[in-house]
């Protein structure tokens, strides 16, 4: 068993490295660099939290139930979880662990399991794609492909950081969706 883990480990590891170094084109890299050190602050608990709050007192309707008090309890609750198991594993990020991993300005210090920025994403977008399948379902697709874009750029944003393993976007990813589900099955339409 221990040899399992190991070997995941290892692959693991490999595609942080392979994630966080980026493009290789030095135009293109720059460019992606820019884009996931922007996105990824749509993570954040300002982004998601003051969005849902502003779409509760600025909408209407399904928008204002759906996608702003849904999206508000769901990134609430996310981070339930989320402080708990940080305080209990404390991973170390892997820019602290493995040598030539690139890290943006300001690094977070942190524990790195689950990564809280991808559960946030998830847990905020998450209603918004369901408000959409349900009230505006022509335009599903474009949705659905912008909140891949979206919440997979966050996450991807978080290795090329260097904050985050693939396992601590992965649970995240995991985590915000499920507690984006609760949401709305306890709030409703």
């Amino acid at each position: 068993m221990s040899a399992i883990i190991g070997w995941l480990r290892m692959k693991e590891r490999r595609l942080l490295l392979w994630l966080n170094r980026g493009p290789v084109n030095a135009r293109l890299h720059d460019l992606f660099g820019r884009w996931l050190s922007t996105v990824t602050h749509m993570g954040g608990a300002t982004f998601t939290l003051s969005t849902s709050i502003l779409l509760i007192f600025l909408s209407a309707g399904p928008w204002k139930i759906t996608v702003g008090w849904q999206s508000l309890v769901a990134v609430v609750i996310s981070h339930i979880p989320v402080m708990i198991v940080k305080r209990t594993l404390k991973r170390l990020r892997p820019y602290q662990a493995l040598k030539g991993v690139r890290t943006g300005k300001s690094p977070l210090a942190d524990s790195s399991f689950p990564s809280g920025h991808t559960t946030a994403i998830f847990a905020w977008i998450v209603p918004l794609v369901y408000t959409v399948a349900i009230h505006l379902p022509a335009l599903l697709p474009p949705t659905l492909l912008l909140a891949v874009v979206i919440a997979g750029s966050v996450g991807w944003s978080r290795m090329y950081l260097g904050l985050h393993y693939p396992s601590d976007v992965a649970a995240g990813a995991l985590l915000g969706t499920a507690t984006a589900l609760l949401s709305i099955s306890l709030i409703g339409n």
